[in-house]
């Protein structure tokens, strides 16, 4: 259940009035993510300072300008009536409502831009965070175009019509107030005005829900074209591989193009709404002046009273201008605010407030729902024939589960009663497919971290010489190849580099417990040997537990554990499971369910198996042995 914005301690943050140079927020808040309504009304709320400022200085510059009318009135009926001192009151009260127009117009529109951007600030500070607590579970749980679009299209769009509620609300009350002021002034001409613009008002509602369909769309088809296309980019080298870069282009070509006619058929129901918006004010026009020109005829009403009413309705056209806009941004921010409600509505499976002292605890890393045991100080590794089920157990031992179930244990502390700072400091997960963000290479590795390893025992523990090489070579003018570039996400770097690179960035951090999964998929044979090697050596006396069927890796492990069927099934050595757990073995070695089956009827040709195996990883450590010596002389 996604929580409340109630809370036991009154929330006074919103009368506070936000500048923009104050970002970020020391605390956005907890949003009401319970709808998109209700989302947008938390952010209301929480920022009625900045939103009364809006609406004071709103109503200064629309009753400035709507008080233009009557000045011309009195200044035209003191001309017919040859007045000078009223034709001096007049340009005088035109010269106050011209400096009041400007002044507000200015404090205006700087209100409204900083609301503006102050809540978008609010909604990308709430989704940065929501973010960093879900972790990888959020673009399981939600697509990552999707999270894409709301980080910045949609964040804008919120921004904008909890930004024109103000302005629309000093609009409604300058025009009521215009009215009434007609009613008195001039009560004839006033009827018709004060029956006339409520009608402009909602003439257009029942447009609205079709334009906010045909809206909704539009987004819909981009969410999907984002996604297509960060999907495309991501793989754009294995589908360059592949020659499956043309098929993929021309499925963003299509969806391109579906995004342009819905933007289309959606602009045209709003420049319909525009339409109506212009031609029903100057219908009104029409009448007034009509029924003025009559009245006048008759006497009833004198030529500055017609002038006055005449004016005040062409100037209202402005001050109505803002029912089309509001309405305009709620069809687009309700859907956009939905979207970031349910986003943010996303917890993780356990409440991880801490109900403990903050601390790093320390000792055994266990978990009750497998059996899983990775004892402190050990190289332990986990070997799992589902992958997915090995990434959301990687997730539980980090203390971030995307599902309900008991809590793992470090030492004999919960981790889900830990604060999220805590457990992470305790436990660091490292998935399967890390992601390199751009800069240069200090930069990739300036992460909290224990001190107590640095980046070049890291880079070496993880065979980083030829990626240092690349980048040097790759960066021009960089003499210390720490300075060296990393483009986005490492695209310019093989996926053995990026394992590699993301694999040093974890040891660095030299975390209690340090929990990779499958850190050697995309490096060879041979580098992946020395890998395991440097990393048993780096993380000697830590807790660490490698998710992987290499039979290098495993083979470095003090304990290994199979996992079958959600359960530890078997522990021991690599070589001692080799030869007693035929599953194991043919989750290691690849095997099919004949060869299995007919291994399991003979015995010997297990054994045999078995020492095969056993020999050629003798072979393998004799070869690097070697090799070291030849490195050393």
């Amino acid at each position: 259940m996604p929580r409340l914005a109630a809370s036991a301690t009154p929330d006074t943050s919103h009368w506070d009035v936000m500048q923009i140079q104050d970002l970020p927020y020391p605390d956005p808040g907890v949003p009401d993510a319970r709808s998109g309504p209700r989302f947008l009304w938390w952010l209301f709320r929480n920022q009625l300072g900045g939103q009364l400022r809006s609406l004071a200085w709103g109503l200064l510059h629309f009753g400035a300008v709507s008080a233009l009318p009557f000045c011309v009135g009195i200044a035209v009926q003191a001309v017919v009536d040859r007045s000078g001192a009223r034709l001096a009151l007049a340009g005088g009260l035109l010269a106050l409502c011209g400096v009041a127009t400007a002044l507000g117009d200015t404090f205006l529109h700087r209100a409204a831009v900083t609301n503006w951007i102050t809540a978008a600030a609010r909604v990308q500070q709430l989704l940065a965070r929501k973010a960093a607590r879900l972790g990888s579970a959020l673009t399981r749980r939600v697509a990552a175009g999707e999270v894409v679009s709301v980080s910045t299209g949609d964040v804008e769009k919120i921004g904008w019509f909890v930004e024109a509620t103000s302005r629309f609300t000093a609009a409604a009350l300058t025009v009521v107030l215009v009215c009434a002021g007609l009613l008195v002034y001039q009560p004839a001409l006033g009827v018709v005005v004060a029956v006339g613009l409520p009608v402009l008002a909602v003439a257009v509602l029942p447009l609205l829900p079709r334009a906010t369909r045909r809206a909704d769309v539009q987004r819909e088809k981009a969410g999907r074209a984002t996604e297509l296309a960060s999907d495309t980019v991501a793989g754009l080298r294995v589908l360059r591989g592949i020659g499956g870069e043309e098929l993929f282009l021309d499925r963003y070509r299509r969806a391109s193009q579906e995004v342009r006619h819905a933007a289309v058929r959606s602009a045209r129901m709003w420049s319909l709404i525009a339409a109506i918006q212009v031609l029903l004010p100057g219908l009104l026009l029409i009448a007034v002046v009509w029924y003025g020109v009559q009245l006048a005829r008759q006497g009833r009403i004198t030529v500055g009273e017609l002038v006055t009413a005449y004016s005040s309705v062409m100037i209202l056209t402005y001050p109505l201008r803002h029912f089309e806009e509001i309405a305009m941004a709620y069809s687009f921010s309700r859907p956009s605010a939905k979207r970031a409600a349910r986003v943010l509505a996303l917890e993780r499976a356990t409440d991880t407030a801490g109900s403990r002292a903050a601390g790093v605890p320390s000792g055994d890393l266990y978990d009750p729902a497998t059996g899983l045991l990775a004892p402190a100080g050990r190289l332990t590794a986990v070997v799992c024939g589902d992958p997915d089920a090995a990434g959301r157990l990687a997730e539980r031992l980090g203390g971030h589960p995307a599902e309900e179930g008991a809590s793992v244990l470090l030492g004999d502390v919960p981790l889900d009663e830990l604060p999220l700072d805590s457990a992470r400091t305790a436990v660091l997960v490292q998935d399967k497919d890390p992601v390199l963000l751009s800069g240069s290479l200090r930069e990739l590795l300036d992460v909290p971290a224990s001190g107590q390893v640095s980046a070049r025992q890291a880079l070496a523990a993880a065979q980083c010489e030829d990626v240092l090489a690349a980048l040097a070579q790759g960066s021009l003018g960089a003499e210390d190849p720490m300075d060296a570039r990393i483009t986005e996400r490492g695209r310019s770097l093989s996926g053995g580099q990026r394992q590699r690179l993301a694999l040093a960035r974890s040891l660095v951090t030299d975390p209690e417990v340090l929990v990779l999964d499958e850190p050697t998929s995309a490096v060879d044979s041979h580098t992946e040997a020395r890998v395991a090697q440097g990393v048993r050596s780096l993380r000697a006396g830590r807790t660490t537990v490698v998710f992987t069927s290499s039979p290098l890796l495993l083979d470095r492990a003090d304990r290994v554990v199979f996992l079958h069927e959600g359960a530890v099934a078997a522990a021991g050595t690599h070589r001692e499971l080799v030869r007693t757990e035929p599953r194991y073995r043919a989750v290691v070695t690849r095997e099919t369910d004949e060869e299995t089956a007919r291994r399991a009827g003979t015995g010997d040709a297990s054994r045999a198996d078995g020492d095969a195996l056993h020999d050629a990883l003798e072979e393998l450590r004799e070869l690097e042995e070697l090799e070291e010596i030849e490195e050393t002389a």
